[in-house]
């Protein structure tokens, strides 16, 4: 069966479009999910423990079916173009075990016969910039190294699209300055696609160029990163006998903390958020930039 034409139209400006996605556990929902990631983009999925980062890359490359919606990945439909997508697809996350080969260059040589575009010469060196053994028994590595092996398998056959979950779990300082520095080599003048799922937010606030933020199963806000962080200030003021309801209640003001008439507060400067807030009677307002992590915590902490 040919592909649909869209793919070539789709793939060349859009790597992941997810929409409608819906998934339900016993104490969970997932969704609806809206969620789009621009090709050559290195894009980071935020957000706290169980709000759904790890269901919605498990369902992006089909483990688990979804109840609702749509995946397409370089404009192929996730599953019934399913052999065409794992083709061009590279995965990493602690959850994946080569153990049951034994060592590690049988891993790699079973791994490889599935790639027609596998690059030896690149695994080769993978093998030594990441100081991975070759003839090591896999059950021996340390966890960073373990770590280090699957992220050598995903990118050896040069995917269009890496998909990482949490990859930097239980990876030490040196560890994390060699995979992401290897990653930004692997999306260096082309247009391959990284997707990464982390809590490290200091390392995706230099690294990743697009950030989307999920909560609850639900995508509160993505698009480039230092749009996203200039979006918002860290605002401290006094409010008189200030009527904390009616200020929550402001559209693009979320309340951080209270200590009497003094208020402290994550805003929306792009909005009339700080003129409502005036209109209030807010006075000695100040206003600072603030980090990722600053944004996140602000818009997840309730």
């Amino acid at each position: 069966m040919t592909t649909p034409a869209m793919n070539t139209t789709v793939a060349t400006e859009i790597a992941i479009q997810v929409r409608g996605l819906e998934k339900t556990f016993r104490n969970f929902h997932l969704g609806p999910l809206d969620l789009t990631v621009p090709r050559g983009a290195i894009y980071g999925l935020i957000g706290p423990n169980g709000a759904g980062k790890t269901t919605t890359i498990d369902l992006m490359l089909g483990m688990g079916r979804e109840e609702a919606g749509t995946i397409q990945i370089l404009g192929y439909d996730h599953r019934r173009d399913e052999v065409d997508v794992k083709r061009r697809v590279g995965y990493v996350s602690p959850d994946l075990s080569y153990q049951p080969w034994g060592k590690v260059s049988r891993a790699v040589n079973f791994v490889r016969a599935f790639y027609p575009d596998w690059d030896d010469d690149y695994c080769r060196r993978l093998f030594d910039t990441l100081q991975v053994p070759w003839d090591e028994k896999i059950a021996a590595l340390s966890y960073g190294a373990k770590t280090k092996l699957a992220l050598i398998m995903a990118l050896s056959h040069r995917p269009d699209v890496l998909i990482l979950d949490e990859p930097t779990a239980g990876l030490d300082a040196h560890s994390k300055r060699q995979l992401f520095t290897e990653l930004l080599s692997a999306v260096e003048n082309s247009d391959r696609t990284v997707f990464i799922s982390s809590h490290s937010l200091s390392d995706l606030e230099r690294f990743a160029d697009h950030i989307g933020i999920i909560h609850h199963g639900r995508l509160l806000l993505e698009g480039p990163t230092a749009e996203l962080v200039d979006r918002y200030r860290q605002v401290d003021f006094i409010l008189l006998g200030g009527p904390q309801e009616k200020i929550a209640g402001i559209q693009g003001v979320l309340l951080q903390a209270q200590d009497g008439d003094r208020y402290r507060a994550l805003v929306d400067v792009t909005g009339p958020a700080l003129d409502r807030l005036k209109s209030l009677g807010a006075d000695q307002i100040a206003a600072t930039p603030v980090t990722l992590e600053d944004m996140f915590i602000g818009l997840t902490q309730g």
